[in-house]
């Protein structure tokens, strides 16, 4: 929320140039409040998990945030009870004529697919498309962002030979701009990645559209905005919650596959205690991007999105 002083005192000045979140005494008495309305596109098959990470991030805000479910309507999900879909979700086709201030678009495990093979991939141009016109802003995650860089951008994916899967340290871009999304994250830090493909920063540098806040040497590049706000793309999982990795790596062994352990991710050889170093960051960048690219700029009349 932001710190209501006098335009006139110095520290107004002073606070706006550095992009701290201050209103004039005039301007709050004119405000009306409503709460934000953000759209949750889950296309992870961990549904119930997947939501309460990142709901437990946008609580973390003193806004009101009202949250509506999303699956698509050509796919079906086998791994989560369909009385749990039913009751909490609604599809693309029942919430297609309402307006949001923000949406979160997740990953997918389909990332070693073309995206054209995608079994939703038409509907989901379709919801992209979509967001442009009734959307604030959207938050794209992991493979969500991968599809949504290729479909708006023509930016493409490239495979790994081996997973990037740990956490990896991130370097923000300092290029003198002050930059509300990235307001009080460390110049270095940490996050979760788990996947077979990379984008590259130098595949990015080129769009004059799009700007890179933060890469790093090993997972590539890892947040990035276009110069509108209205798109922000995380090709990592900063919502993972401490053993989201340990249950992936667990799972893989169970199966009998070639999975090496996550990388900077357990604290010994027994591979049970975990360092969590990246929960300040999220909590941060999902307060930054709820303040500055939803709250700030979205109209009061949701209509007018």
């Amino acid at each position: 929320m932001p710190i209501v002083i006098d335009k006139d005192i110095p520290a107004y000045k002073i606070l706006t140039e550095e992009k701290i979140f201050v209103m004039d005494k005039t301007r709050a008495k004119l405000q009306d409040i409503r709460p934000i309305e953000i759209a949750i596109l889950n296309l992870m098959p961990t549904k119930e998990t997947t939501e309460t990470q990142f709901m437990r991030l946008l609580s973390n805000s003193p806004l009101q945030v009202n949250v509506t479910l999303v699956q698509t309507s050509t796919y079906k999900a086998t791994h989560v009870d369909k009385s749990h879909l039913d009751r909490f979700y609604k599809t693309f086709d029942e919430i297609k004529h309402n307006k949001f201030d923000g949406m979160i678009i997740t990953g997918a495990p389909v990332e070693n697919m073309p995206f054209e093979k995608v079994a939703y991939w038409k509907e989901l141009e379709e919801i992209l498309d979509w967001t442009t016109k009734n959307v604030t802003s959207t938050l794209f995650i992991c493979w969500g962002a991968q599809a949504a860089l290729h479909y708006f951008y023509g930016i493409k994916k490239h495979p790994l030979k081996e997973k990037c899967f740990g956490i990896f340290a991130h370097q923000r871009v300092r290029d003198g701009i002050a930059e509300p999304l990235m307001r009080g994250i460390s110049d270095e830090f940490h996050m979760p990645h788990s996947r077979h493909t990379i984008i590259y920063a130098k595949d990015i540098l080129h769009v004059n559209s799009l700007k890179i806040l933060a890469y790093s040497k090993k997972a590539g590049a890892s947040v990035i905005k276009s110069v509108d706000n209205r798109q922000v793309f995380v090709t990592g999982h900063m919502e993972y919650d401490r053993d989201t990795l340990k249950k992936e790596y667990e799972r893989d062994k169970s199966a009998g596959l070639d999975i090496k352990p996550p990388v900077n991710y357990f604290t010994d050889g027994s591979y049970t205690d975990v360092k969590m170093n990246w929960s300040s960051t999220a909590n941060l960048f999902y307060i930054n991007w709820l303040n500055y690219y939803v709250y700030q700029v979205t109209p009061y009349d949701i209509n007018e999105v």
